[in-house]
């Protein structure tokens, strides 16, 4: 585990800002982000907005990574099957 403490990250982006970049994309839309500095996590919601993300966002992303990956996976297969076809 880090041991670094979490002060100077933390007052780097209360005065800098946060700099997100994203840590996994969840669908085409929604995407999870983790702060470079202070380690924050942020999720989008179904506005678009960015929100806070909790275990209950982490849960429903998980949901929604399952049912889209298996959504492509079968478009990816009708694809393959109907230009056998």
């Amino acid at each position: 585990m880090n041991n670094k403490p979490t002060f100077i990250p933390k007052m780097y982006c209360n005065i800098f800002g946060h700099d997100f970049e994203v840590t996994k994309n969840v669908t085409y839309y929604v995407k999870e982000y983790t702060c470079t500095h202070c380690k924050k996590q942020l999720t989008t919601n179904s506005n678009g907005s960015l929100i806070e993300l909790t275990p209950k966002f982490k849960e429903i992303n998980a949901i929604l990574e399952r049912i889209h990956n298996a959504k492509t996976e079968r478009s990816k297969e009708k694809t393959v099957l109907s230009s056998i076809y």
